[in-house]
């Protein structure tokens, strides 16, 4: 059995000095995806990119301080991808594909939308381009794990105010009509393999004290692809972990 989590940290360094790592080393998962690094390797000390019995890899945006996503695993992949091959996504460090024995995982953090019109079109691209390099690998018959901050709550039951937030990205019908033709494509969210009950969040707003009140929203996820359902044996938020404004999520595969 692997646990597979993932975690948007809101920044890597910020979430090594409230925590050290503390959860992860005994929480002791297989992998270990991570989202908005907002940090390059070289900014970075060796107890903050190394964790003992784990392999570590990264991506990185042009831009210092923003975005990147990075992987701490045991086993080490086959082999590694950065990016989707698309200059304009990956020069803000939002993909890693990990190619092991029996199944491929992707470690994603997706953009956002809220900050203008010009965003949102952004995100609707990348959601395509993502879209089109998942589906065709599902059409091939391969395993296919994608997890990370998706940036978009799916249904009503995902997230805590749904009617005040209809027309804000992130739950805007063009967004949620997305998610609707990914799982059509060939995939599960698996949370809801498991767990069907609302108040199921991963993120809150830090302003308002949300966590608190568990105003929140779900726009993290593991997604897995048909062919591979059987073999998720769980799926978990770790709503009780702080040190960002989103938890860790997990999934067991056999």
């Amino acid at each position: 059995m692997k646990k597979i989590v993932s975690w948007n940290v809101n920044g890597i360094r910020a979430i090594y000095r409230k925590t050290k790592y503390e959860w992860f080393k005994e929480y002791n998962p297989d992998i270990i995806c991570i989202q908005e690094t907002k940090a390059h390797p070289e900014q970075l000390s060796n107890p903050q990119k190394r964790i003992e019995g784990f392999h570590s890899y990264f991506e990185s945006a042009q831009r210092k301080g923003y975005s990147g996503v990075m992987v701490f695993t045991k086993d080490e992949p086959k082999e590694i991808i950065h990016g989707l091959g698309q200059k304009e996504f990956d020069e803000e460090g939002r993909t890693l594909e990990l190619i092991y024995d029996d199944f491929i995982l992707f470690n994603v953090y997706f953009p956002n939308g809220k900050a203008s019109k010009k965003r949102l079109d952004f995100k609707m691209t990348f959601y395509d381009a993502f879209l089109k390099k998942t589906k065709a690998l599902v059409e091939k018959g391969e395993n296919v794990i994608v997890c990370g901050d998706v940036n978009t709550a799916h249904k009503e039951i995902d997230l805590a105010r749904p009617k005040e937030n209809s027309d804000t990205s992130g739950f805007l019908p063009i967004e949620r009509e997305w998610i609707d033709r990914f799982l059509e494509a060939g995939f599960k969210d698996s949370l809801r393999m498991f767990h069907d009950e609302p108040e199921l969040y991963t993120w809150w707003d830090y302003k308002t004290r949300a966590r608190e009140r568990n105003v929140g929203w779900r726009i993290d996820y593991f997604f897995v692809s048909e062919n591979m359902a059987d073999r998720v044996k769980g799926a978990t938020i770790h709503d009780q972990v702080m040190g960002s404004d989103h938890c860790p999520i997990e999934i067991e595969v056999e």
